[in-house]
């Protein structure tokens, strides 16, 4: 890749490279800051000078001074030349080891890189044209004292680097003379004089450039072009380094294990870059300099790729346009003595190349053949990390801890190497913690003292550690102690110099072969300048190829295997295959087998075929096993689903107003997979069959696959018009919740920024720009949903989704006990691990020794060969061989090994052990496509010569295409699935279940497909194990993950094998020797597993019993007891291992004797029904062919059914069984600590452990600590100062093992987020009919016409008031007799059941209106503002203020606290000096406006805080209007925090346990005094007293909805007419009501209860003269006289509604309109609880007790009195009225007051008040008189107008026993009640409560 720098407007600041060929340049930003382009020359010279001058001093940083944004910090440092070396060093140092600490980087320090980074080919960053076309056409002004240079390499054969260099730092002619040599010792990296050709001095030659047309350069910048090779090995050292330290260059990434390599491997492609300086301003996290590219002629490959740079695991951060990108042939290093060379043919010779890491100290240069070698600077940079502290210690002052030295380092590494095993690689992390917990150790007591903060990370486990310091003259010899024990596996090389003596000493050894048996050589040079310089070579041929295969990209990986399989390499591999065969090439034995049993087996295959048909006709021996899985929510899916909701509900519901979910009518979505046709399949497939679309009302019931397919999406080219319908709809739908679904979201997140290159797959990086976008991260009505089975790459310090809206696949388990109650168990990673341990029957994770050893063999002879190459050229080359064998040529047994033997053997015969011909499917997972296709296309060829072709399927499955087979399998699958469309082919690998195939899975990375149960083996043997990342392998082992049923056990069950005993014998030849051989070991292959330690549990090499012989296990218990034992043991095994059987000792033999005849003889029952039915098939079919008879064939088990009984058997490379089922000290399995993702990095080497007891939660916490993503990482610019403000609001991320059930879960949450949204847009309305209809006065006569919009006051008084109450809440009150009701009550009364009253009251689901009132939950744009929550106004300000009135009745002033927000002021008026509220205004009788409401609305109310109604925004239609919350002084908080811009009325504290009573009379009261206020205040202004509004709304605080009736009048007023129920706005409903003629005359205007069940009778009379509920406009002009009752709970509106009747008053009812009433289950008189004042005394107290005898010992009640009273008359009135007792004809007198007497006492209620309107009670007869609290109007000549019967009873209640006693003496009752002392009561309060006192008398 080509750089180029230039500064901001500078023509002539350029740096242009020349090709050879005529291409155009491509340009990448090698530089960061930008130049003060004119200064630069000054400054570059007055550097220059500087040098001259001294030989001591170093010369002034250019690049620091003109580096436009320094840090202030650092400006100190730059204010002048400094005078003394030493400081300039020690500066240089400091900052180098600042910027490499190993903590996280601190936010306010960092600054973005410079914007503008090169992104087009051929312009510079400042957007100058590079060209050579453009270029060539300028002239170059050359300064004076400048010579354009060229400089060429033959590392870069085609090109020229060309730059403009001051003449004094030329050598002369004769190559001599030169001002400052080329390797001066005190070289500055960032000093451009002395290092200008460093870089090429070693490799090539200087040519001076005369007159040629290429733009000029003041300085220089490194160019170099990425020329990936196919083998692309770094061909430099590492770092430039200054006196031992780092060298300024060292820009590198934060402690960054693994800036620069695949994550876990110690090793690494990077070479430093040339020496700069890092620009301080900058953020030390950018890519750095030091990662560096290899470049190296390829004349094969001239067109590479340029983005796969060799940043190994950077994970392409070759795509970073930064100076990262370029660099020399050759890393420019301070000189430690000559230059080291690099032997040549060192790879044909040695066979492998070495890897060096680079250590402590000084690197010298490498020259020569630098192709055979690699250089990595990890360790360095590990080293590094490690000596600086945790910045966890820091942060309490933790300085005086020293960090780990040098030499310690150094030892330990050594310690680390030796105790490596043979076939180990060694580990970063490894070392790492090795670091950590000796550091830890070393400094217990110091850091012990840091621990007991609670922030502080865990402790590490103790290890024990040296203590002693390690001097530096000792480490070589301690060192080569150490080595001493090892076998020379590791080898101390000890310089006196330099580590140039060292290398070379190592480079003659490998050449001489002296270190055949050495896998790795450390280099010391300890004597030197008393610092250390050190260096690692790793020279064993398996390591060096694994770390040096482990630094390849992905696609470099692919580019290489392409290019060797393009080139002809392998060729070799083959050409050594067939020098194997004894009998010739396999190919040559193929054709041969081919031709002599093409006859045989046709007829042999058309018979089985036949006789399958037969079988399946007749249904005798049909397989009923098969069943494809349908769609189904599992127990944990749903509970998953259920946990998604509360999250979005947490987010709807915090105050942070990211989610209106109310302002939501439906819901919409959209699922993002990979671009896997058979994931996308898959997807479409679930969605199909869950029904989710047809739910959500998204589509109709005949759905098509293409409706389908617009609701999911595949992320490749053609996603963006989906996404972008998607984006329209939802701008368009602004009442639509979109839930943009992300599955598999751990794939392709790689930052749009960088996947802009041209040559790049342009669906790379699209998840970036299509889910980040603007669009998706503003709209407020989408949700983003990611699922993931591997969420680490979510969870760094960057990610957008907060912790709190992660949601974890909950534990199937807790302490053993199944949480929910599913029929399958699953297996995933954990379970596979657990098979491994000793104790279990069967390892499900197993390794191939015997593959292992003959690649490793391969590797050493061919080491130009990539491993992959390798491997799977002889795994196919296994399964071929084993495929033969299986067909009858034994001697293809010893070209295979035991495992892939037995995977070909129970492939090609399980289809003949089912009468249906199910089979198994092995998955055999090829990563790299290339060699995928190759694998293919060899097995098919092996399968066709074969003759196998119907036997089993070949399917090469390949990410972007989708599934081929044959047409003889697709006819099958449709004939099992009964499937009869003629079109249909399989799409996902589910429909392959039972079908027998090998599955040879390509591509790089699994992408959520999903496999069948009928998997029986996962083959992952070539899975490309040196990417030892996380992520990578567990989602490789997922695969295999699994449900099984959940009755069966593989503890307590050996699997069965899937090969019967009459297969075994088919595999034996017909030769007798061989069938011998066979006979001979079947009693040691034969038997069961026995326990056993893991160390030897799965190596074919240990024991041939060990891990196949397990497999076979089930073959001995399953013996028919008619085969012989003989028979039974025949196993084709024993030849391929009879070498091996002789290692095993006898006491092994012995052992596993014992436990195979313990298994015959307790399994005989199950044996006796097993076996299997072959047909046959090879060369000794017909001597098998007699022992099967018609028994065996109908006993024959489906393998199919067996294979879906337990988890498939997988197969994994050595080294990562190795690391998967090792486990730290924790138990944690070590996959777990390796590092999550390729594209992020670990903040710091300084970090706790994992625990295995971690949850999932506290995982991602731990990751969210210590990782950060790498530039290449969508999220890595997502950081703010703030850090809350990361996180978008409506992300969620949901993770969960790999195959249980996500997807289901995602779709169950769709569809009850759905369900919610609806039912959050409904309510529960009561729902009743009116009671007491039959009571009505049936009457022909109609006062108004039915479609009157008024009612006429004349009209209405002539009306009969309905004294009845019909309000269906009321149906457990006392009827209220008139004298119409006297004789038609009786029946209808005396049915009603007891019971019937009490039941729950019925409701109805309403959708709600656009005209509703809502609770607190609901935040919409447009109530933002009314509702107080507007992000434009601060928390509404709201003034409390006082306002006082004085009132007789209570003999007190009453003082009552307006609270009033300031947006509500204005409807107030204040007096101007003090701001003392004065009124509150009302408008005149004469205003006409439509745009507020006159009528103020009061709502009272208590508990309701959340769930009132009092958001009358939308009811209101938006108009002004005056609504005040009328609270108790305790709740005043509460609801000013719910309501801050309600206007509230805050009662005073006396009332705070009274009832609706209190609240509706100091309403009442207010509104009056108020009314009298304004008169006089608008007196003076002219106004009328008459024309002030006197009407006030009362309403209750849960009225939903309104609803009006629209009549259609035919206009006959006798004849029928049509009405229609619609939703109207209240605004609406009291404007009508408010413009009604003479609207003053009324006193009382209400509406009706709505219901469902309203008949055409009831409204056909518009207006009624009624009682009135719920919500009244009240005139407190005309009920100036007419009062509440202060001390009521219940009826109180009932009473006073017949307290204005009978003052003559109009009530009016509008049958029109109706209110909906919501259910709310909390708060209102339910707030009210009765117990017991004694605080010990739990029990419930029944409403008998609420009554007891004066002075009596009863328990007390905390309870008001008036309450307790209202209560015990509802229960027990017929105690008091025992004749009255359902005896409706002698209702009880009630005077001035209505009391609920319970529903089968009857009351008539009479006003003692003169001139009051009074029902006739002439001819009534009472059975009982109810005097209560009665006044003066009361007399005793009022009372003996009325009759009683003979014995009647009556009950007088009073405040007090003295003014009890004086209502009896004034009223003269004892002249006809006869009282008795025992007949007085009290309600059950104590004395300080003010008890109610009544007295009981009997009618004489």
């Amino acid at each position: 890749m080509w750089a180029a720098k230039r500064g901001e407007g500078s023509p002539d600041c350029h740096l242009c490279p020349l090709p050879s060929t005529k291409s155009a340049a491509e340009m990448g930003n090698s530089y960061a800051g930008q130049l003060k382009t004119t200064r630069f020359e000054e400054v570059l010279h007055n550097s220059i000078e500087a040098s001259l001058r001294s030989n001591s001093l170093v010369p002034r940083p250019v690049f620091s001074q003109l580096y436009l944004e320094a840090e202030q910090q650092l400006s100190s440092l730059e204010a002048g030349s400094r005078v003394d070396n030493e400081e300039e060093e020690e500066e240089e140092e400091e900052e180098e080891e600042g910027s490499e600490s190993s903590s996280p980087p601190i936010t306010y320090q960092m600054k973005p890189p410079p914007e503008g980074c090169c992104t087009t080919d051929g312009f510079c960053q400042a957007g100058k044209d590079l060209r050579l076309v453009s270029i060539s056409n300028e002239q170059i002004e050359v300064p004076s004292g400048f010579l354009l240079v060229g400089a060429k390499s033959p590392h870069l054969p085609d090109h020229l680097l060309v730059c403009a260099v001051d003449k004094r730092f030329l050598p002369d002619d004769h190559g001599h003379n030169a001002l400052l040599e080329f390797r001066s010792r005190q070289s500055s990296s960032s000093t451009c004089s002395n290092t200008l050709f460093q870089p090429l001095e070693n490799t090539g030659s200087i040519v001076p450039v005369a007159n040629e047309p290429i733009v000029a350069a003041h300085a220089v910048v490194q160019v170099g072009m990425h020329q990936t090779a196919p083998d692309p090995l770094p061909s430099a050292a590492c770092h430039s380094v200054y006196n031992g330290k780092d060298s300024p260059q060292q820009q590198s990434v934060k402690s960054n294990l693994s800036s620069m390599t695949r994550p876990s491997v110690l090793g690494t492609l990077t070479n430093p870059g040339p020496p700069k300086k890092r620009h301080k301003g900058w953020s030390p996290e950018s890519p750095s300099s030091n990662e560096t590219w290899h470049l190296q002629p390829n004349l094969q490959i001239t067109n590479r790729n340029k983005n796969d740079g060799a940043a190994a695991a950077a994970g392409g951060l070759s795509c970073l346009p930064h100076a990262a990108l370029a660099a020399p042939a050759s890393s420019p290093m301070v000189a430690s003595g000559e230059p080291v060379s690099v032997p040549d043919n060192l790879l044909k010779i040695y066979k492998a190349k070495p890897v060096i890491f680079k250590g402590h100290g000084n690197f010298p240069y490498l020259c020569g053949n630098l192709n055979d070698v690699t250089v990595s600077p990890l360790l360095y940079t590990c080293y590094k990390n490690a000596q600086s502290l945790s910045r966890a210690y820091e942060q309490y002052g933790a300085t005086t801890i020293q960090p780990i030295s040098e030499e310690m380092q150094l030892l330990l590494t050594v310690y680390y190497l030796v105790q490596l095993a043979p076939d180990q690689v060694p580990l970063i992390e490894d070392l790492e913690q090795i670091f950590m917990r000796s550091w830890r150790e070393s400094h217990l007591s110091d850091i012990r003292q840091y621990q007991q903060h609670p922030s502080v990370p865990q402790a590490f486990p103790q290890v024990p550690g040296p203590v002693a310091p390690v001097t530096l003259a000792q480490l070589p010899w301690l060192a080569g102690l150490a080595a001493s024990s090892c076998n020379d596996s590791v080898h101390i090389i000890e310089c006196n110099y330099s580590l140039a003596e060292g290398l070379s000493e190592m480079f003659k050894m490998l050449m001489e072969g002296k270190l055949v048996k050495t896998n790795y050589v450390v280099i010391i040079c300890a004597c030197r300048n008393r610092s250390l310089d050190s260096c690692i070579a790793v020279t064993g041929k398996y390591q060096a190829r694994i770390l040096s295969e482990s630094m390849l990209t992905p696609a470099e990986y692919q580019k290489e295997v392409s290019y060797e399989l393009v080139t002809g390499k392998v060729e070799s591999l083959g050409t050594f295959f067939s020098t194997l065969c004894p009998d010739g090439d396999i190919d040559v034995l193929l054709d041969k087998f081919y031709q002599e049993n093409r006859a045989h087996i046709s007829s042999s295959l058309s018979t089985s075929v036949s006789k399958a048909a037969t079988l399946d006709v007749t249904g005798a021996a049909v397989c009923t096993s098969y069943s494809l899985e349908r769609h189904q929510i599992r127990p944990f899916q749903l509970a998953v689903a259920q946990k998604l909701l509360s999250h979005v509900c947490s987010i709807a519901d915090s105050s942070t107003q990211n989610l209106d979910l109310g302002s939501f009518e439906k819901v919409d979505f959209l699922i993002c997979v990979p671009p896997s046709e058979v994931t996308y399949q898959q997807t479409l497939f679930r969605l199909w069959h869950s029904g989710v679309l047809l739910e959500l009302g998204l589509e109709k019931e005949h759905l098509t696959k293409q409706r389908v397919e617009q609701y999911v999406v595949k992320l490749d080219t053609e996603a963006q018009t989906k996404f972008k319908t998607f984006l329209q709809n939802s701008m368009q739908n602004p009442h639509t919740l979109f839930v943009l679904i992300h599955d598999h979201a751990h794939w392709d997140l790689v930052s749009a920024v960088h996947s802009l290159y041209p040559q790049s797959d342009p669906a790379v990086g699209l998840v970036d720009r299509l889910l980040n976008c603007r669009e998706v991260k503003e709209a407020p009505n989408i949700m983003t949903l990611h699922v993931t089975s591997f969420p680490y790459a979510l969870q760094t310090q960057h990610t957008h989704i907060s912790p709190y809206n992660e949601i974890h696949w909950p534990s199937l388990y807790s302490n053993g006990a199944d949480l929910y109650h599913e029929n399958k168990k699953y297996y995933g990673l954990s379970e596979f691990i657990e098979s491994t341990v000793s104790g279990h029957s069967l390892p499900l994770l197993r390794y191939d020794s015997s593959f292992e050893a003959m690649v490793m063999a391969l590797g050493k002879r061919f080491p130009r060969l990539h491993s992959a190459v390798i491997r799977t050229f002889v795994l196919v080359q296994h399964y071929s061989a084993a495929m033969m064998a299986v067909c009858g040529l034994s001697q293809m047994k010893n070209y295979t090994t035991v495992e892939t033997l037995e995977i070909a053997q129970n492939l090609i015969n399980s289809s003949r052990q089912c009468p249906s011909g199910h089979g198994l499917m092995v998955v055999l997972r090829i990563p790299c496509v290339p060699l995928a296709a190759v694998a293919y296309e060899r097995l098919n060829h092996v399968r066709e010569r074969l003759a196998l072709e119907d036997h089993f399927e070949i399917i090469l499955g390949k990410p972007n295409s989708g599934i081929t087979i044959g047409k003889h399998f697709v006819e099958q699958l449709k004939v099992w699935q009964k499937i009869e469309d003629s079109e249909w082919r399989p799409q996902t690998y589910m429909e392959l279940e039972g079908l027998p195939c090998i599955l040879i899975f390509s591509g790089m990375d699994p992408q959520g497909e999903s496999l069948p149960r009928s998997l029986r083996y996962c083959d992952l043997r070539l899975i490309n194990s040196s990417c030892l990342v996380r992520t990578t392998l567990e989602q490789e082992l997922g695969l295999a993950a699994y449900f099984i049923s959940s009755e069966i056990s593989l503890e307590k069950v050996a699997p069965p094998n899937d090969v019967m005993e009459s297969d075994q014998e088919k595999l034996s030849s017909t030769d007798n020797e061989d069938e011998e051989t066979v006979t001979e070991g079947s009693t040691s292959e034969k038997r069961s597993p026995v326990k056993r330690e893991r160390s030897s549990s799965h190596d074919s090499a240990a024991s041939s019993v060990s891990s196949k012989a397990s497999s076979m296990a089930f073959c001995s218990e399953a013996s028919p007891p008619l085969v012989t034992t003989g028979e039974v043991g025949k196993s084709p095994h024993q030849v391929l291992n009879s070498n091996m059987e002789e290692n095993m000792n006898s006491a092994e033999k012995q052992r596993l004797k014992v436990d195979k005849e313990c298994k015959l003889t307790t399994k005989p029952a199950r044996a006796s029904i097993t076996s299997s039915s072959p047909s046959p098939f090879s060369s000794s079919s017909a001597s098998s062919a007699p022992t099967h008879n018609p028994f065996v064939l109908q006993a024959s088990q489906c393998s199919m059914a067996k294979a879906s009984q337990q988890p498939p058997i997988v197969y994994l490379p050595k080294l990562v069984y190795d690391i998967v089922t090792s486990a730290d000290s924790t138990g944690l399995p070590k996959s777990s600590s390796l590092l999550p993702y390729h594209s992020v990095m670990w903040a710091s080497s300084f970090r706790p452990l994992m625990s295995k007891m971690m949850t999932c939660t506290e995982q991602s916490l731990y990751y969210r600590q210590w990782t950060v993503p790498k530039p290449i990482h969508m999220d890595y610019n997502n950081r703010n100062e703030g850090r809350m403000d990361t996180f978008h609001p409506r992300r969620l991320l949901l993770s969960g093992p790999p195959q249980i059930g996500k997807t289901g879960a995602y779709l169950q949450f769709l569809s009850i987020l759905s369900r919610m949204l609806i039912r959050l847009t409904e309510v529960d309305v009561y729902d009743e009919e009116e009671i007491n209809n039959d009571l009505k006065e049936e009457s022909e006569q109609y006062y108004h016409q039915p479609g009157d919009a008024w009612p006429v006051p004349e009209t209405l008084k002539k009306m009969p008031f309905d004294y009845t109450i019909h309000d269906p809440k009321y149906e457990g009150a006392s009827l209220i007799c008139s004298r119409v009701q006297k004789t038609s009550s009786e029946d209808r009364l005396a049915n009603r059941k007891q019971e019937d009253l009490y039941l729950r009251r019925h409701t109805t689901r309403m959708r709600l209106s656009k005209y509703a009132a809502y609770n607190t939950y609901h935040h919409c744009e447009q109530c933002h503002q009314y509702m107080g929550f507007n992000p434009r106004y601060q928390l509404y300000e709201s003034t409390l203020h006082a306002f006082a009135f004085s009132y007789s009745m209570l003999g007190e002033e009453i003082q009552l606290h307006f609270i009033i927000p300031k947006s509500k002021e204005h409807y107030f008026v204040f007096s101007h000096p003090g701001r003392q509220l004065e009124s509150m205004r009302l408008p005149l009788v004469t205003d006409k406006s439509q745009d507020y409401i006159k009528s103020p609305t009061f709502t009272p109310t208590t508990g309701r805080h959340e769930h009132g109604l009092f958001n009358l925004y939308h009811a209101m239609d938006g108009a002004n209007h005056l609504h005040v919350l009328v609270v108790k002084e305790y709740e005043m908080a509460i609801y000013k925090k719910y309501w801050p811009n309600h206007i509230m009325l805050v009662l005073p504290s006396i009332f705070n346990s009274a009832g609706v009573g209190a609240a509706h009379f100091l309403i009442k009261e207010l509104s009056y005094h108020n009314l009298e206020l304004e008169r006089n205040r608008q007196e003076e202004l002219g106004v009328k007293p008459q024309d002030i509004w006197p009407f006030i709304v009362i309403s209750d605080d849960s009225c939903v909805m309104w609803n009006t009736i629209e009549i259609d009048c035919s206009g006959d007023r006798k004849s029928e007419y049509t009405w229609t129920e619609r939703n109207i706005s209240l605004k609406h409903i009291l404007q009508h009501i408010e413009s009604t003629p003479t609207v003053t005359h009324y006193a009382l205007i209400g509406m009706r209860k709505w219901s469902s069940k309203t008949k055409s009778a009831e409204i056909k009379e518009p207006f009624s003269c009624c009682h009135v509920h719920d919500f009244v406009m009240l005139n407190v002009d005309l009920t100036q006289n007419v009062q509440y009752n202060q001390n009521r709970f219940m009826c109180d509106d009932v009473d006073f509604n017949l307290r204005v009747h009978s003052a003559g008053l109009l009530i009016c009812r509008f049958n029109r309109f109706s209110v909906m009433k919501k259910q709310i289950a909390v708060g209102g008189q339910r707030s009210f609880h009765i117990k017991s004042k004694m605080p010990d005394n739990p029990v419930t107290i029944a409403p008998a007790q609420y009554v007891c005898a004066p002075d009596s010992k009863h328990t007390f009640l905390a309870a008001p009195a008036q309450l307790l009273l209202e209560k015990y008359l509802q229960y027990h009135s017929h105690r008091f009225f025992p004749l009255a007792l359902k005896n409706y004809n002698h209702p009880v007198l009630s005077v001035d007051c209505y009391l609920n007497l319970g529903p089968q006492i009857a009351v008539c209620y009479v006003s003692s008040r003169p001139h009051s309107l009074n029902v006739s009670c002439s001819d009534t007869i009472f059975s009982g008189l109810l005097l209560y609290l009665c006044d003066s109007f009361v007399v005793a000549s009022f009372l003996k107008k009325f009759r009683f019967l003979k014995g009647a009873t009556l009950c007088v209640i009073c405040q007090d026993r003295n003014s009890l006693r004086q209502t009896v003496v004034r009223l003269e009752l004892e002249d006809e009640w006869q009282f008795r002392l025992r007949d007085e009561f009290q309600t059950a309060n104590a004395k300080e409560d003010k008890p109610l006192f009544f007295l009981t008398g009997r009618h004489i």
